[in-house]
């Protein structure tokens, strides 16, 4: 009695210490720089302030104003520099590496690529990516990817994770590179509504936080064309209805019109590439207020370096034909209003330069607020996230720092030299920039 008695003091003494561990708040944190992006609004404020306590921002204060802070909270001075919230790309595959494709990447063992998303993840971490949504990788390495960085064992941003991208047999995401010989194919192909519902269920009791299918034909994929509808609507509604009572968006890859129509009739939250999208799609997306996301910059990575990789013709000869076209649906889109957010699908191009699309988004049509818009609050409110996106009191504190004016000049996003996620400096480059 006494040993138990004396044990159960111990572990009570342990838990209170815990406990008033926890509710001890962190030392606060004043971040101050010559301009700040209200992204809500578009304005540029001057000399701002703001305050970070515990990883959440606390306060805000421009003009000459200054927060209210205790005498011993760390300054953080980035001096002429324009301070943003935290990027957010919601479509990458973390690990995929673009040097290897076609069959090259068959050289490594399965592991290699569980491996290589742990740089490929601090790298887009440093590029001023706070946030990504990967949507679709094998042997569930974005889960694992999450739940470290998740857990402090390794830096990256945080992520939103897929786990396995599905769609139906013999489709865009199935295994379509080999002979019958070799039986490969994807576990978790759905053929019917029913399977459909299925793999809903397995994928989220696994780690999947976000549904991804595959509604039409690809590029990088053999024996599909990238306007094939490879999902019929009766299985991407009922793919939809059980993934919203999970509580999970869904995202659909659809290039060709019909199944971007049918996804978004269906209920699909966003869609993925948009490539081929008609005035049809356009209406029925501002209509039902379906969210794009089109990755409108790859093309060019793929086009020069894509064969040198090991991109086989076939799959380069699709990416000619839908990458213009693409382009100028984007501006379509755009200019009738329809929802946009910032996917890049990076892993077709490296991870790291992920800002790449920006200027590219302009060019075809946005302002550059709008394009940084589209990866900062657009890119929180599509997947219902209202603690990312702006820099505003209750938020996390995912804050980066750029030199000069982005909404001069949106390709100063591509140099980002401070990074903030949840009140921890992850990257500093302040000493090797200009100021």
């Amino acid at each position: 009695m006494c040993l138990t008695r004396s044990l159960s003091m111990w572990i009570a003494t342990l838990a209170l210490a815990g406990a008033v561990a926890a509710e001890e708040p962190a030392a606060a944190q004043v971040v101050s720089a010559a301009r700040m992006l209200d992204v809500r609004s578009g304005r540029m404020l001057h000399d701002a302030e703001v305050l970070v306590r515990d990883g959440r921002i606390v306060a805000l204060a421009h003009g000459g104003k200054h927060v209210e802070a205790a005498n011993d909270a760390t300054r953080i001075e980035l001096g002429d520099r324009t301070l943003l919230p935290g990027l957010i790309d919601m479509h990458v595959h973390i690990d995929f590496d673009p040097t290897y494709s076609g069959y090259s990447g068959l050289q490594f063992n399965d592991r290699f690529w569980s491996v290589i998303a742990v740089a490929q993840a601090r790298a887009t971490l440093d590029a001023g990516f706070t946030t990504i949504r990967n949507l679709g990788s094998d042997a569930w390495n974005d889960v694992g990817l999450r739940e470290a960085i998740d857990a402090g064992k390794l830096h990256g941003p945080r992520i939103v994770s897929a786990g396995y991208a599905f769609g139906a047999t013999g489709g865009h995401c199935d295994s379509t590179f080999f002979p019958p010989s070799m039986q490969q194919r994807s576990a978790y192909n759905a053929d019917s509504p029913e399977q459909g519902r299925q793999r809903v269920r397995e994928l989220r009791k696994y780690g999947a936080q976000v549904i991804k299918i595959c509604a039409t034909g690809g590029v990088f994929s053999r024996n599909t064309e990238p306007g094939q509808q490879q999902l019929r609507f009766d299985e991407m509604r009922a793919i939809v209805e059980e993934a919203h009572m999970w509580g999970l968006k869904v995202a659909a890859h659809a290039h060709g019109s019909s199944g971007i129509r049918d996804a978004i009739r269906a209920g699909v939250d966003t869609i993925e590439h948009a490539s081929l999208i008609d005035a049809e799609g356009i209406a029925l997306a501002r209509k039902h207020g379906a969210w794009l996301s089109m990755d409108i910059y790859n093309t060019d990575y793929t086009q020069a370096e894509g064969k040198k990789n090991g991109v086989l013709e076939d799959n380069l000869r699709k990416d000619r034909d839908v990458g213009e076209l693409q382009r100028q649906n984007f501006r379509k889109a755009h200019q009738a209003g329809v929802k946009m957010v910032y996917g890049t699908d990076a892993g077709i191009y490296p991870h790291g330069q992920n800002a790449k699309q920006f200027a590219t988004m302009v060019r075809y049509g946005m302002s550059p607020v709008e394009a940084i818009r589209s990866a900062t609050l657009n890119a929180a409110e599509a997947p219902g996230r209202d603690d990312l996106g702006a820099i505003e009191a209750g938020r996390h504190a995912d804050l980066i720092a750029v030199d000069g004016d982005p909404t001069a000049n949106v390709a100063a996003l591509e140099q980002v030299r401070w990074v903030m996620k949840g009140g921890a400096i992850e990257h500093d480059a302040r000493a090797t920039a200009p100021r």
